[in-house]
């Protein structure tokens, strides 16, 4: 009996060990940065409720950080602050590559495991992009403007230059407009990150007549919907078609008011969430080369490319996204 007692002693101190070993694989002292631009943005809050939620399950500390508009020489500086704390890894959404990526490689060459969101930042060495593919999202957004113009028009697009993912999504746009040449783009706006330029530019538009008149307005970052929005109701123009990107609040009631004919939709809680996932893989299972090109090799334990979705939201569906949201506000 004794002996007996001896041997489930030592069983359960064997498996209470092993249970306490699975449990200190994560701790608070465990860092991850969640860095963006325009972090004030309804989006970017989204990201961060995805972020701390994964950091809440695995027990590690999240860090949002961020310049609240579009400022990419802040968030160079937010990066090489996270950089030089020595965190477990960094997850970044690059405003300007030409800005950013010097400091992506730094931080990686110091041993710090990053991953781009949102936008990419496809020659540093970052490891790889999760987010929205854009460029098919665009063609997604071209295919709906096509329908709704007819096959012919002038349109207006709204977007913030050299941020990787607009750009993107313009030449998504374009692609599906090439085969129809009755289809004009009148204008590619730049907002610089400011929505004011957005309602401005658009009044502009609007009071143009005859063969200029401008027929479908695009914004392809997720502030300026709304103020083109607010334009086009102040004209009382109501043929034109207005489609907007993500599901603010706002834009999903435009939709439901007519005012906003549909918006392309992104899952930046989803990119987060699985992006501060990914990183603490990386941080427990470390590869023999952070720095290594993994695009370049067939039997790379990482993806290029991790693909959350996108859809098309309209009248037809909007209000499954507004009862999601409402939901998620509980």
């Amino acid at each position: 009996m004794k002996t007996n007692r001896l041997i489930a002693l030592g069983v359960l101190t064997v498996a209470a060990a092993f249970l306490a070993g699975c449990g200190a694989r994560h701790s608070d002292k465990e860092v991850y940065y969640l860095i963006s631009a325009n972090s004030a943005l309804p989006y970017w809050q989204t990201a961060a409720a995805g972020f701390k939620q994964a950091a809440a399950q695995y027990k590690v500390t999240a860090k949002v950080v961020g310049p609240d508009g579009y400022d990419p020489q802040a968030e160079l500086a937010e990066l090489q602050k996270a950089t030089a704390a020595k965190p477990a890894g960094i997850l970044i959404s690059v405003s300007d590559v030409s800005v950013l990526q010097p400091g992506i490689d730094a931080a990686v060459n110091a041993g710090v495991p990053v991953i781009t969101m949102d936008s990419d930042a496809a020659g540093s060495r970052r490891l790889y992009f999760i987010g929205t593919n854009n460029l098919q999202a665009g063609q997604l957004g071209g295919r709906r403007v096509i329908q709704k113009l007819g096959g012919k028009g002038n349109v207006v697009f709204f977007t913030i230059s050299g941020q990787p993912n607009t750009e993107e999504r313009l030449k998504g746009f374009k692609d599906v407009f090439e085969s129809r040449p009755d289809i004009k783009i009148a204008e590619v706006i730049d907002i610089k990150g400011d929505p004011k330029i957005a309602f401005d530019k658009a009044q502009e538009q609007l009071a143009l007549t005859g063969p200029k008149k401008i027929n479908a307005f695009v914004c392809l970052d997720s502030a300026s919907g709304k103020m083109v929005s607010d334009a086009i109701k102040r004209s009382n123009e109501s043929d034109r078609v207005l489609v907007a990107w993500d599901i603010n609040q706002d834009t999903l009631d435009g939709i439901k008011a007519g005012t906003i004919d549909a918006t392309i939709v992104q899952k930046p809680y989803t990119m987060a969430y699985v992006g501060l996932k990914a990183l603490d893989e990386v941080f427990h299972n470390p590869p023999a080369q952070l720095s290594k090109d993994y695009s370049a090799d067939a039997f790379s334990p990482y993806p290029a490319f991790v693909d959350t979705g996108t859809e098309l939201v309209d009248k037809s569906n909007v209000d499954l996204y507004i009862a999601s949201a409402a939901q998620e506000a509980k």
